[in-house]
């Protein structure tokens, strides 16, 4: 029987010394890896080698990280973990919603990178028996193939408004409290404030509304945090032991 492939890490960073670091110890942890040192070059390296994930800076010579991780999310769902010296919390928002799956602020410990990167991967391959919804529900999610149809109509999700929304469908009337979505949304919540998840749920609410406009699943429990109902429909719902 033939040993599973390992998984490939992209390693997005101009820094020659870090960007060998960073490699040196994925690649100890058991992890193929490949280096790229110029914005302009990772669209391409990462159609060619379809990466399992990216440790992408997000200052580059030639194109920004936040661009890069924009327009992957065009074409693909391969998670991201930005790398960044900028510490302000508008910066961590913006790299979050632009798709990016985590967020390591310099300096860092490269044994972080490895931790970060094994968490990542471990939420992203995640086993799809999560959640399961009967024909007639409105809303269904597809984890294995990173898929959300509201009504026939398919979602186009960040991974993180993807996690979301899992979350909150999963438990149907339940009052989640800003924390306890953030600790679903994210291994480290140190560094992020309330006001991740709020503009998470405005961007959540936005695609739904286009969707099926009229509809507002997620409602808002003042001084509280989120609900998410679908009705009767909601009854659809059920989660796997």
């Amino acid at each position: 029987m033939n040993a599973p492939r390992p998984d490939h890490v992209l390693v997005v960073e101009d820094e020659p010394r870090l960007a060998r670091l960073v490699s040196d110890y994925l690649v100890a942890a058991g992890y193929t890896t490949r280096i790229v040192d110029h914005g302009l070059d990772v669209l391409p390296a990462v159609r060619q080698h379809a990466p399992d994930l990216i440790v992408l800076d997000l200052m580059l010579p030639g194109r920004d990280g936040l661009s890069l991780c924009q327009e992957l999310r065009r074409f693909s769902e391969v998670p991201v973990i930005m790398l960044t010296a900028r510490v302000e919390e508008v910066d961590r928002l913006i790299g979050l919603e632009a798709g990016a799956d985590d967020y390591i602020c310099k300096p860092f410990s490269p044994r972080e990178v490895v931790a970060r990167v094994k968490a990542v991967l471990r939420r992203h391959k995640r086993v799809p028996t999560d959640l399961v919804a009967a024909p007639s529900s409105p809303l269904v999610i597809d984890e294995e193939r990173h898929r959300a149809l509201l009504d026939g109509h398919e979602l186009d999700l960040t991974p993180v408004e993807f996690r979301l929304l899992k979350a909150l469908a999963a438990a149907p009337g339940r009052v989640f409290s800003r924390d306890q979505l953030l600790d679903k949304l994210h291994d480290d919540t140190r560094a992020l404030s309330d006001r991740t998840i709020d503009s998470h749920v405005k961007n959540l609410r936005r695609k739904l509304e286009q969707a099926c406009p009229g509809l507002e699943p997620i409602r808002s429990i003042y001084g509280v945090g989120y609900r998410f109902e679908l009705g009767d429909d909601t009854r659809a719902w059920s989660s796997s032991p």
